[in-house]
């Protein structure tokens, strides 16, 4: 007796679709509300893996699948993890309403036929690890943000320009609360004093995760090896490297890595017109992020890949010397990946 079916996840209810193989009966219904207690009682009381034998069931990569997938393999049941875009692509052209129920379906029936495009699901480390470095980058992002706002709240005023990081100095901010004082308006004033707030916050708990990330870094295999074999590469982009990119036999090639990460050209043509190429921007935007600033480093003249940075930038532009490094990046990257296999995963002891 074997069961297989699909898991349609949404912030108010989980929809399910399982067949029995042996017998042909299929349940439909929705699990409300959706959380991991409601969901634990739920499999408690549909599935017993000693009675019902082999049961699979799917959810797909969105929001919500990390709870979902520990409580499944907490019950015994095989957790499928798959990959939306690819998911939509196989249900093919729209001739009906989508719905939860008709999503969940199509998740059963993929993995009763063997056809759901698959995604890797990380151990719980690095799903940690993975979370760390997502809310780093939207610190460094909201730091951005704020940083922005106050440039665009003195130029709106017409006050003379505070120059590029000039808000990262001490001479900088207190060349802004002069320029505050006496040319802006209070409405102005409030503004560039709430931003200024923001960004010390900001800046405090930067300091803090990224201690935290760096100390992840130091105790997963992988992040130690890449850290050493890659110039450019520190702990935080090593460790992002091992999280999205590490794991046994994950990518054919390391094209499809780099793919992966959204740093291939896309072109659309059609009908002998071509449109200019772009970055895809698919995948894991803290990891593009982090091979991008790494791919910098070869501006140095210490670098060893910086005569072929420097052709690149005189040729083009700088921007695509460094997209070309990052790309050279996640490729190395892979290759020393795939040779260390699922040790690059493991945890070992921190440097003292």
């Amino acid at each position: 007796m074997s069961i297989v079916g699909g898991l349609d996840i949404h912030r108010k209810q989980i929809t399910f679709d399982y067949l029995d193989v042996d017998s042909g009966q299929v349940w439909r219904g929705q699990i409300s509300p959706a959380d991991r207690e409601h969901l634990a009682a739920w499999l408690a009381e549909r599935f017993d893996p000693d009675r019902d034998g082999l049961v699979e069931l799917a959810v797909e990569a969105c929001t919500g699948w990390r709870y979902v997938a520990e409580e499944l393999a907490r019950a015994g049941i095989i957790a499928h993890l798959a990959e939306p875009a690819e998911t939509a692509v196989l249900r093919g052209p729209k001739r009906r309403a989508k719905t939860d129920r008709a999503d969940a379906r199509l998740l059963r029936e993929l993995v009763a036929t063997g056809r759901l495009p698959e995604c890797w699901i990380p151990p719980a480390h690095i799903l940690e690890c993975r979370a760390l470095l997502e809310c780093y980058h939207d610190l460094r992002m909201a730091h951005t943000a704020w940083t922005q706002r106050v440039h665009a709240v003195v130029f709106h005023q017409g006050t003379p320009t505070l120059g590029v990081g000039a808000l990262g100095t001490a001479e900088g901010r207190a060349r802004l609360g002069q320029v505050a004082e006496q040319q802006l308006s209070p409405a102005g004033r409030v503004q560039v004093q709430t931003a200024l707030a923001m960004l010390e916050a900001t800046k405090g708990q930067l300091d803090v995760v990224g201690r935290q990330v760096r100390g992840a870094a130091g105790r997963v295999h992988g992040a130690r090896v890449l850290a050493q074999r890659l110039y450019g590469v520190g702990p935080m982009t090593a460790l992002a490297l091992v999280c999205w990119l590490g794991g046994q036999g994950r990518f054919h090639s390391a094209r499809k890595a780099v793919r992966f990460v959204g740093l291939d050209v896309t072109v659309y043509s059609s009908a002998g017109k071509r449109s200019p190429g772009r970055l895809s921007r698919q995948g894991p935007g803290v990891l593009r992020w982090l091979v991008y600033e790494a791919g910098k480093t070869h501006a140095r003249q210490a670098a060893p890949d910086h005569d072929y940075y420097t052709t690149v930038k005189d040729r083009i532009d700088g921007k695509r010397a460094t997209l070309s490094e990052a790309r050279k990046l996640v490729r190395r990257a892979v290759h020393i990946l795939d040779e260390l296999g699922d040790q690059a995963l493991a945890l070992v002891e921190p440097r003292s």
